[in-house]
């Protein structure tokens, strides 16, 4: 499964602290699996978390009373303690 996750790759170069490098580099060793695998991985979670935090947040919905939803919102939501 690691080799058809390499096709469409590209290589380039990291600069990155020796204690994050060696936590990776633990990693792999222990998954038995080369560090490229586990840098690979740790790039595309990130990669993907950007790509999710810039999705755009747009809802379409329509109230059935035709109040606006800043009217709505605008209402409390309960009534103060007499």
């Amino acid at each position: 499964m690691l080799e058809s996750s390499f096709v469409n790759r590209r290589r380039t170069t990291l600069a990155a602290s020796a204690d994050s490098i060696g936590t990776l580099e633990g990693e792999a060793r222990r998954r038995g699996v080369p560090l490229t695998a586990v840098l690979a991985e740790a790039v595309d979670e990130k990669a993907d978390s950007i790509r999710a935090a810039r999705r755009p947040r747009v809802g379409i919905g329509r109230s059935e009373d035709g109040r606006a939803a800043a009217d709505v919102t605008a209402e409390p939501i309960a009534r103060p303690p007499t």
